[in-house]
């Protein structure tokens, strides 16, 4: 069963390994956990609903719960606490465009806010109730999952909105074709929220972005139904498949989407070699897109995530066994991990390695035995990172992640200045923090940074959050400032609103109020999500 209060499903456990804690605690000192909240107190403290009765909207405390945040840390401390402050009057679970178009003509002849809510997966603050002297209603699109239609000739699928990675894939899997967009939130993520967001799946390097999958569908806004037709290229005016998303629930909800699907490859392979340093990982992966190698995705790690990745994946035995094969081919601690992957035919993925075995072994790349080994692994346990939270929370430790893209040429100024700053923000608390990063998609142009960091828990949750405040504006400011997006894959929401005026300007900012306000000029979807107000 899906966790009340955390990622995913309750009855997975990500083990970390001894020594792979004792790292985390080598840097950040001795941890201390806060208790948790039950479920049963918190549903203690829901208030009565202000919604009018509807036969589509449930009231029951439970599913008010469940649906009053998202995954960001705020969110996550509140869900431990128990302090959640709002809940959503109520909570509606539509099976088809129309009743989501009743819902809306209801949220106006009543006058209450509307959040449309997907896999509830957002760490930014996408769907957390704000005070409101109005009722507000979570719509939950969970049950529009299905495949609606197959066009095998122009190779379009069209689905529910509320379909989750799993069923998106399993459902074209069974018809002989795939997607091929799997963002770490798959398992829980739906199809309509990667549109909503602008997300990006591991293996763009071969699919692409969301925004080269989306091919059009139908939006239910508070004007009317919005149809977008699925024309594969057009001149005709600016593009409303390039309007609608990254929207974020602002102009409508996505009811269907149409995308562009792909026959399932003939085979695929994910392999790990190491780089001698970080120079030379990233000149691998810079040189791969440039020349447009065709593998379907690639990850460079620095130094310091790969002695953590080697440290908290592994036994003892095993991390001493690598640790002694890398030195004897000649990786000291400056080696870095670079993981890629191959989809297509057993022809393409031949003639692809073969081109990146020349670069890899120009630039000095140790892979062998181990390449297909790792590569397995990793594949393995690709979408589990996010359930190391729950891991480490039980220890009292604290960890996030901050995410950004620029250009090549800004990408070591822009990734040490994102480390430094995470590492110096809790000084004057005499609180140090476990940093590290990787390159997480490559572009001819640049690349994406992801970053994860690990801190001590406080004595209290408010202390907690206050430690987590200082770490995220701090580097937002480094990002917001150092010529690079302040969302590379997982959206703006509240969280990041404060520093979107930096990165649109004051002309491209009007451009965007302009059509939330033609589409909402009430501001009753979503209201202070991707813009402030």
């Amino acid at each position: 069963m899906r966790r009340w209060n955390g990622w995913g499903d309750d009855s997975y456990v990500k083990e970390v390994s001894d020594h792979g804690g004792a790292l985390i605690r080598s840097i950040i000192g001795e941890p201390a956990p806060l208790k948790d909240a039950t479920l049963d107190s918190v549903m203690a403290r829901v208030p009565a609903s202000r919604l009018p009765q509807h036969p589509l909207i449930v009231t029951a405390e439970e599913d008010r719960v469940r649906h009053a945040r998202g995954q960001s840390f705020p969110d996550w401390l509140a869900m431990r606490s128990g302090d959640f402050e709002f809940f959503p009057d109520g909570v509606a679970y539509p099976e088809t465009s129309a009743q989501v178009r009743e819902l809306l003509e209801f949220a106006v002849q009543h006058d209450f806010i509307v959040i449309p809510y997907g896999g509830g997966t957002s760490v930014a603050g996408h769907i957390t109730p704000q005070k409101s002297t109005k009722a507000i209603l979570t719509i939950d699109m969970g049950r529009m999952n299905q495949l609606m239609d197959l066009n095998e000739e122009s190779q379009i699928a069209t689905f529910g909105a509320g379909t989750p990675g799993p069923q998106v894939e399993a459902q074209l899997q069974a018809r002989g074709y795939t997607l091929g967009h799997y963002p770490q939130s798959w398992e829980l993520s739906t199809i309509g929220g990667w549109i909503a967001s602008r997300s990006s799946g591991q293996q763009s390097l071969r699919y692409g972005r969301i925004e080269q999958m989306f091919a059009g569908g139908r939006m239910e806004t508070l004007q009317g139904t919005l149809d977008i037709p699925s024309i594969p290229a057009s001149s005709a005016g600016p593009d409303i498949r390039e309007v609608t998303m990254g929207t974020e629930g602002r102009m409508g909800i996505f009811t269907e989407v149409k995308v562009r699907v792909q026959r399932a490859p003939e085979e695929e392979k994910f392999m790990v070699c190491f780089m001698p340093n970080w120079q030379a990982g990233k000149t691998v992966a810079r040189e791969v897109a440039q020349q447009k190698i065709p593998l379907s995705m690639m990850r460079v790690s620095n130094a310091k995530e790969t002695r953590a990745h080697a440290n908290l994946g592994t036994s003892l035995k095993q991390f001493k066994l690598l640790d002694g094969y890398l030195r004897f081919r000649g990786l000291d601690d400056n080696r870095c991990m670079l993981t890629f992957g191959v989809t297509g035919s057993k022809y393409q993925n031949k003639v692809a390695l073969k081109q990146l075995k020349k670069i890899l072994k120009k630039h000095g790349g140790v892979g062998g035995a181990l390449a297909n080994i790792m590569g397995t692994i990793w594949a393995h346990g690709r979408f589990k990172f996010p359930y190391l939270r729950e891991t480490t929370w039980a220890q009292g430790i604290a960890v996030d992640t901050l995410e950004t893209s620029t250009d090549w040429g800004n990408i070591d100024e822009q990734m040490s200045q994102m480390e430094t700053t995470l590492e110096n923000a809790l000084k004057d608390d005499g609180e140090k923090v476990m940093v590290f990063t990787h390159l997480s998609h490559i572009y001819g142009q640049g690349a994406s940074i992801y970053t994860t960091y690990f801190f001590r828990c406080a004595d209290s949750y408010e202390a907690t959050l206050e430690r987590w405040k200082k770490l995220k504006s701090k580097t937002c400011e480094v990002i917001a400032q150092g010529r690079a997006t302040i969302s590379h894959q997982h959206g703006v929401g509240r969280d990041h609103a404060l520093y979107m005026p930096v990165e649109k300007g004051e002309l491209g900012m009007r451009v965007i109020k302009t059509l939330v306000k033609d589409f909402d000029p009430e501001k009753r979807l979503n209201p202070g999500v991707l813009l402030q107000e």
